[in-house]
């Protein structure tokens, strides 16, 4: 009898503290932004959520991660002139408690100058960050010791991108696959043990900021990586190109990531709008299905966006425009079928991401709310909206927050200049 009491109890405790999954690195973890855990809440309260807990941290971009019971995310305080410190944090999921920092000096001599831009990796016992201006670092994630670091300026004579370094590395078997710019390796496979250089692709410095992303096509796995100049499909074993379709993209504003269905791959640039190719069903080779008509991020005709990655399904493209327009798409000829701003606003570089959970989308806009919704051919039918964060950086006139969520833990993580926040969205 008190062993069953003992189970019950257990199991309360287990239930209680809620058993989820992890949300490890840019866009969770099958790195497509979908949220898949059961259980979530149909519809949100008005006003504030209420928070599990928030802790104080300083400016930055980057979302957090979140893994095995700890939170890790980057963050910047400044210092006089360029000078400043970047810092990396794991907290304790459950109460927000700092569990261990770890920070380095660091000039910043770039646009925006904010904090760091890229979602850390948690990979096992380890944890990879890159920071701004390109310190990349792997450290041990229950004691932040650091195992081995990279410094992209120093050791591949790297000439920043205007917007600092943004794209989040990429973990495949014993390799850490990343953007670093170098004239002989715009993307570069380091061994994530040690560091170690495995191979270097693509001799083209301009970097961009779009993360790297494995596809299978038809059971062959191909290394997505768009950068200014094309798409180019690498084997990720070797880094050896494939095929490549060249795509000029105004000021290396590739940012959003390579969205696959199926054969094909969809991507969207804010000047130079959208690109939807094919690829080969044995994946040798890619060609155009079609492309935007406009050059200018003003008289858009598809889909021209400067940070969200849009959500592509069967038929469907759904994504928000260069200033602020969430529209729906025929993906098959990019016309557009529909477009509103109820969930987003007007001005330009205005952004909101896109999360699809079951048969409905999270949308957290860059005013804070995180909203409900469906969405469809027919359009945008909101269900609910709250106030996730604060917006706390001033672009455009208006008060912005640029940071991707992690869904975690049957939860929401989210991050401000000023603070880092958990709501629970259990049902």
């Amino acid at each position: 009898m008190v062993s069953l009491f003992v189970f019950l109890v257990s199991l309360s405790i287990l239930v209680s503290t809620g058993v989820g999954d992890d949300w490890p690195q840019w866009g969770g973890p099958q790195r497509d932004a979908v949220w898949r855990e059961s259980g979530i809440v149909e519809s949100l309260p008005a006003g504030l959520l209420p928070r599990v807990w928030s802790t104080p941290i300083e400016e930055g971009y980057s979302g957090p991660a979140v893994a095995d019971g700890r939170v890790f995310v980057t963050d910047r305080i400044h210092g006089a002139g360029t000078n400043g410190t970047e810092r990396i944090l794991a907290l304790d999921a459950e109460t927000g408690e700092m569990l261990w920092k770890h920070e380095y000096p660091c000039l910043y001599d770039i646009s925006y100058p904010a904090g760091p831009r890229a979602t850390p990796v948690v990979d096992g016992d380890r944890v990879y960050t890159i920071g701004a201006v390109g310190n990349f670092l792997c450290l041990n994630v229950s004691t932040g010791d650091v195992i081995w670091s990279r410094d992209f300026q120093k050791d591949f004579g790297v000439r920043l991108p205007t917007w600092g370094m943004a794209a989040s590395p990429l973990v495949d078997g014993d390799q850490l696959i990343t953007l670093v710019g170098a004239k002989d390796g715009l993307v570069i496979s380091f061994n994530k043990y040690s560091g170690e250089v495995i191979w270097r692709a693509l001799d083209d410095p301009a970097i961009g900021y779009s993360p790297p992303v494995i596809h299978d096509f038809n059971g062959h796995r191909l290394l997505i990586q768009w950068h200014p100049k094309a798409i180019s499909a690498l084997r990720p074993e070797t880094g050896e190109v494939v095929w490549e379709v060249p795509f000029a993209v105004r000021s290396g504003l590739t940012a959003p990531m390579a969205r696959q269905h199926g054969q094909r791959v969809f991507v969207t640039a804010f000047y130079n709008g959208p690109l939807m190719i094919e690829v080969a069903e044995d994946g040798s080779n890619a060609k155009v299905l079609w492309r935007g008509e406009s050059d200018s991020e003003i008289k858009t005709d598809k889909l021209h966006s400067i940070i969200s990655t849009p959500w592509f399904e069967d038929d469907l493209i759904f994504g928000v425009d260069s200033y602020g327009q969430l529209r729906g798409l025929d993906a098959g000829t990019g016309e557009r079928l529909w477009e509103t701003r109820e969930a987003t606003g007007d001005g330009r570089w205005w952004n909101a991401f896109l999360i699809p959970h079951e048969d409905r989308f999270f949308i957290h806009n860059e005013q804070g709310e995180l909203i409900v919704a469906s969405l469809g051919a027919d359009g945008y039918t909101e269900h609910s909206r709250a106030l996730l964060v604060e917006p706390t950086r001033k672009v455009q006139r208006r008060m912005t927050i640029w940071s991707h969520p992690a869904f975690a833990m049957k939860s929401v993580f989210a991050r401000n200049d000023k603070e880092i926040v958990r709501v629970d969205l259990s049902r």
